[in-house]
C-alpha cells in the first residue's frame, strides 16, 4: 500500500495446559510459553507498530504474591522494549545464580515472566491517543481473584457514545472517552454482576467466604458475561480476555469482520490473529489451525476444559477483505493464492491499458507487499503472451522459417524491479516545508529499465486509498525513467467510503475515489447532488443509527468506475510528469471471484454490516461539507 494508514492490531495468547516443571524437562526451559509469545508477537508485527504490551498470569501463588505482572512500550521498537524489560529481571538473575533460572518452582515464585497464561498485544492507534496507557493488554484490578480483568483486542466500536452513556447510567465514572475503556468497562460490570451473584448463592448455602473465593472461580460463567456485556457492541472485534483467577477467553464478532485462529493440543492452547503466524510458531499443518467462529467465544477454563460457545447469533459472514489484499501475512495457503488470483484478474484491463503492446510494456510492483498480486498478474501475462504466439505461429502454416520462429519465441513478459524503497530514509522525513523533496527520494528506480519514449511502464499496487504518496513521490520518481505511459495498477477496487472497525480510514474528504466523483460532479453541472445529500445527511444526524441511510452512494451514483478511474487518473498527474498516466483499479465482481469467502467490502460498496457503519459515513459526509477535519467516531 503506497499509501500509509494505519490498520488493525494483533492478539496473541499463550495458555499453558501443564506445570512449568513439565516444559523444563521436555523442552529444557520453563520459558516454553514465554518464548511461543514473543514469536506470535514479533511474526504480527505488521499489525502494529504504535506500541506493545504483554501481561502474565500465574496460578495457585500464595496470598501476598503478585501474581499478575504487565510490560508495555509505545516506543521506536515496542516489542523489543517490552521484551528487553522482560528479560533485565532474568540478567540479574543469571549475574548472581544462573542456575536459579532453570528452577521453575523457583522462578515462578520469583519472575514476572514464569506464567501459566500470556496475553500479547500490537497496537495500531485509530481511537485515543499515542500514550503508553492506550497500549494494551488493559487491567481493570480487584483484590479478589475473579474479578481481576486483562483484555488485549483489535476492534474498534462505532458506538463508542452510546456504550459511554451506558456506563454512566450504570453509575459508572469511567475515566477515558473510548472503545477500549467501554469495553473495558462493560465486561468488568458483567463479571462484578456475576461474581456477586455467585457470591450471594454460595453464602445461602452456608459456605465461608474464603470458600466462595474458590467456588466462584470455578463456577463463573463466561459465556454469560461476554452475552450481556456485548449486546449493545456495534463494530468488529476480535478480543481476548483473562480473569484474575485463570480463565481465559476470545470473542469474536458476530460477522467476523475481526479475524481470531487458534490452535490447542495436550500441552499448550495459542491465539493468533492470524493462522499462519501460529502455523509457523508451532510447526503445524493448515487444518490444525481453527478459526474463531463469528459470534463466538473460545472459551479456556481454569481447570484447563477448552470449549467453543455462542454469545451472539451469527450474521452474513463479512470478514475484511482488506486482510486478504494487504493486512495479513501473505504467507498463508489461502491469501497468497487470493492475491495471485487479484493479479490474475487485472490481466484484461492492463492489456486494454497498453493496448495490447506487451513487447514494449514492462511490469514491476510498489510496494513489496503487492509482490504476490504482482506474481498471478505475471503469471497470467504468460498465458496470454503463449497464446498469442501460439496463433500466430499456426497462422503463418508451412510459410514459417526458422528466424520468424525464433523471432516469435523470442517475445517475454518484460518485468524487472524498478523501485528500491530506502526504509531509513523514510524514518527521518517530517512534517515541514521540505518534506515534499524529501518524500520524493523514498524510492530509489532502477535505471536503464525503461527505453525511454518508447516502453509503458506497468506498476501494480495493493490499493491508493488518498494517492497522496502516488502524486507526490511514486509518479514523480517512475517519471525520471521517461516512459511512454505509467499505468498504476491496483488490486484493490477504488477506497470510496470510511472504515469504522479498525483502519484508520475515517475521513471521507481524504480519498481520493470522494474527490474524483466530487470533481465529476462539479465538471457536469450535477454540483447539486452534493447538496441534497448534505441535507439528507443532515436531517437524520439525530437519528438511532439504526434508521440512518447510507446517501452518500448518491455521489458516486451517476458515474461509472471508468469515468472515476479516469478522473483519479488525471488528479494525481502532476504538471511535473511528462509520461502519460493512467490508474487502473480492480472490479468489486473480481474482488469477490478472488476472495469468496471474505465478503466486507463496505470501504468499496458502501454496504455496511453493522447499523453503526452508516451512521459514520453519515457523520463523516457532514464533516466533510461543514469543513471539519476530524474523525467520524
Amino acid at each position: 500500500m503506497s499509501d500509509q494508514i494505519k490498520h488493525e492490531c494483533g492478539i496473541a495468547l499463550i495458555r499453558l495446559l501443564k506445570p512449568l516443571e513439565y516444559y523444563q524437562s521436555k523442552y529444557g526451559s520453563w520459558m516454553y510459553g514465554l518464548h511461543k509469545l514473543y514469536l506470535l508477537m514479533e511474526k504480527q508485527h505488521n499489525r502494529g507498530q504504535d506500541g506493545a504490551g504483554l501481561a502474565t498470569l500465574k496460578f495457585d501463588l500464595s496470598p501476598g504474591k503478585k501474581y499478575i505482572h504487565r510490560f508495555r512500550s509505545n516506543g521506536q521498537a515496542p516489542i523489543k522494549e517490552v521484551f528487553a524489560e522482560v528479560n533485565a529481571f532474568h540478567s540479574k538473575i543469571e549475574d548472581k545464580n544462573p542456575d536459579l533460572l532453570n528452577d521453575p518452582i523457583w522462578a515462578k515464585e520469583n519472575l514476572p515472566s514464569a506464567a501459566d497464561v500470556y496475553l500479547g498485544h500490537l497496537r495500531y492507534g485509530t481511537f485515543g491517543g499515542d500514550d503508553v496507557e492506550f497500549v494494551q493488554p488493559l487491567m481493570r484490578e480487584n483484590n479478589w481473584k475473579s474479578r481481576n480483568l486483562m483484555l488485549a483486542g483489535n476492534f474498534n466500536m462505532t458506538n463508542v457514545d452510546e456504550l459511554f452513556k451506558v456506563l454512566i447510567d450504570l453509575g459508572q465514572n469511567p475515566k477515558e472517552y473510548s472503545d477500549t475503556v467501554t469495553v473495558l468497562e462493560k465486561l468488568g460490570h458483567f463479571l462484578d454482576e456475576e461474581n456477586q451473584l455467585l457470591f450471594r448463592q454460595h453464602k445461602n448455602d452456608g459456605f465461608t467466604n474464603k470458600e466462595i473465593s474458590d467456588l466462584i472461580a470455578k463456577d463463573l460463567d463466561i459465556r454469560k458475561i461476554l452475552h450481556e456485556a456485548s449486546k449493545d457492541w456495534d463494530g468488529g472485534y476480535a478480543i481476548a480476555g483473562v480473569i484474575g483467577h485463570g480463565d481465559a477467553f476470545v470473542t469474536r464478532d458476530p460477522n467476523g469482520i475481526r479475524p481470531a485462529f487458534y490452535y490447542k493440543d495436550d500441552e499448550i492452547v495459542v491465539v493468533a490473529s492470524e493462522r499462519a503466524v501460529i502455523q509457523t510458531v508451532m510447526n503445524v499443518d493448515t487444518m490444525s489451525v481453527k478459526e474463531v467462529n463469528p459470534g463466538e467465544a473460545l472459551i479456556i477454563k481454569k481447570d484447563g476444559t477448552i470449549r467453543s460457545e455462542e454469545i451472539r447469533i451469527p450474521q452474513k459472514r463479512t470478514s475484511c477483505s482488506f486482510e486478504r489484499i494487504y493486512f495479513s501475512r501473505g504467507s498463508d495457503k489461502d491469501i497468497y493464492q487470493e492475491r495471485k488470483q487479484l493479479g490474475r484478474f487485472l490481466v484484461p484491463q492492463i492489456m486494454e491499458s497498453i493496448d495490447h503492446d506487451i513487447e514494449n510494456t514492462v511490469f514491476s510492483f510498489i510496494p513489496n507487499t503487492s509482490e504476490t498480486a504482482f506474481y498471478g498478474m505475471v503469471d497470467e501475462l504468460k498465458t496470454h503472451l503463449l497464446e498469442d504466439q501460439k496463433k500466430e505461429i499456426l497462422s503463418l502454416g508451412e510459410k514459417i522459417d526458422k528466424k520468424t520462429l525464433d523471432k516469435i519465441l523470442a517475445r517475454k513478459i518484460r518485468v524487472e524491479k524498478i523501485a528500491i524503497k530506502d526504509i531509513k530514509l523514510r524514518t527521518f522525513i517530517a512534517q515541514d516545508k521540505g518534506r515534499n523533496d524529501m518524500v520524493g527520494h523514498v524510492y530509489d528506480i532502477t535505471y536503464g529499465t525503461v527505453r525511454e519514449g518508447i516502453d509503458n511502464l506497468v506498476i501494480i499496487d495493493d490499493s491508493i486509498v488518498r494517492g497522496t504518496t502516488l502524486r507526490e513521490s511514486i509518479l514523480r520518481i517512475l517519471d525520471r525513467l521517461k516512459p511512454k505511459k505509467i499505468i498504476v495498477v491496483s488490486s484493490s477496487p477504488q477506497i470510496r467510503y470510511p472504515d469504522c472497525y479498525g483502519i484508520d480510514m475515517a475521513k471521507l474528504g481524504d480519498f481520493v475515489a470522494f474527490k474524483a466523483a466530487v470533481e465529476l460532479l462539479k465538471d457536469t453541472g450535477k454540483e447539486s447532488v452534493i447538496n441534497e445529500v448534505y441535507k439528507k445527511s443532515k436531517a437524520q444526524e439525530n437519528l438511532p443509527k439504526e434508521q440512518i441511510v447510507n446517501y452518500v452512494k448518491e455521489i458516486y451514483k451517476p458515474f461509472t468506475p471508468e469515468e472515476i478511474s479516469a478522473k483519479i487518473s488525471e488528479l494525481l498527474k502532476s504538471n511535473e510528469v511528462k509520461a502519460g498516466v493512467e490508474i487502473v483499479f480492480q472490479t468489486i465482481e473480481n474482488l469477490h471471484a478472488a476472495c469468496p469467502n471474505d465478503t466486507g467490502d463496505w470501504y468499496f460498496t458502501g454496504k455496511y454490516p453493522t447499523p453503526g457503519g452508516n451512521k459514520v459515513v453519515n457523520k463523516s459526509f457532514i464533516n466533510f461539507i461543514e469543513g471539519k477535519n476530524q474523525r467520524a467516531y
